[in-house]
């Protein structure tokens, strides 16, 4: 292809990379709206939403056009078709944050319940390295990575079971704090699903290196990997 195209495609990854920072900021700003109860800045939060979804339309245009007026072989047409599809996925960790910044405006009505937010920190934790790695992989297209951050899903479904199972013991309990109860149940459903989506974006890094379409996400390669850790049978 011509420098017209490469050009072009510089410009397309730029505007991923952007819409991606965009993203990870947005959830830096939910779970430390989470972990402080700050409904303030859940508020702040939840203003930004439309930000990235403007930047996944015009993104989307951006890569129709490239592909209708420069043709491009087939190496080049599988690297702005995963930039399109990984938009949709960060596009998805955008409203997850926004369904954490609610739920974090619910919190600051309550008081800490440490045992279960700690746990839940530390999948925002891993949940906010992943999307910076994966990030940083989509620059070099880097498929050592992109399997990396797959493998960190695992830690994220395993801290999803155990919470849930203590959630909705509190849950059956009852008493005054059962919608703090029912909003970490949200929150811990959010981290889930975006950590599925975040190995989206690593399957279409290998997509675009390699052409395969491969299943990276641990607990869908193999169902029952989750149970067997839990309860020790490797």
């Amino acid at each position: 292809m011509g420098a017209i195209f490469d050009d072009e495609l510089k410009r397309l990854r730029s505007h991923f990379m952007e819409m991606g920072i965009d993203a990870s900021e947005q959830i830096y700003q939910a779970t430390k709206a989470f972990t402080d109860h700050d409904a303030e800045l859940a508020d702040k939060v939840l203003t930004t939403d439309t930000k990235i979804n403007d930047e996944e339309i015009r993104l989307e245009k951006q890569a129709l056009k490239l592909m209708a007026l420069q043709n491009p072989v087939a190496t080049d047409f599988r690297k702005i078709i995963s930039i399109l599809k990984a938009s949709t996925d960060i596009e998805r960790l955008g409203d997850y944050s926004t369904h954490i910044a609610r739920a974090a405006i619910t919190l600051s009505k309550f008081e800490h319940h440490e045992d279960i937010e700690q746990p839940i920190e530390q999948m925002m934790m891993i949940i906010r390295k992943m999307l910076e790695r994966i990030l940083d992989a989509y620059v070099y297209t880097d498929e050592q990575v992109a399997y990396e951050v797959a493998n960190e899903d695992l830690k994220v479904d395993l801290l999803y079971v155990k919470l849930q199972k203590e959630i909705m013991k509190a849950l059956v309990k009852g008493g005054e704090d059962v919608k703090a109860y029912e909003s970490y149940l949200a929150v811990i459903r959010n981290l889930e699903r975006a950590g599925d989506h975040i190995v989206n974006l690593a399957e279409w890094i290998i997509y675009s290196g390699s052409g395969k379409l491969v299943e990276l996400n641990p607990g869908k390669a193999d169902p029952t990997l989750v149970r067997r850790k839990l309860t020790g049978n490797q």
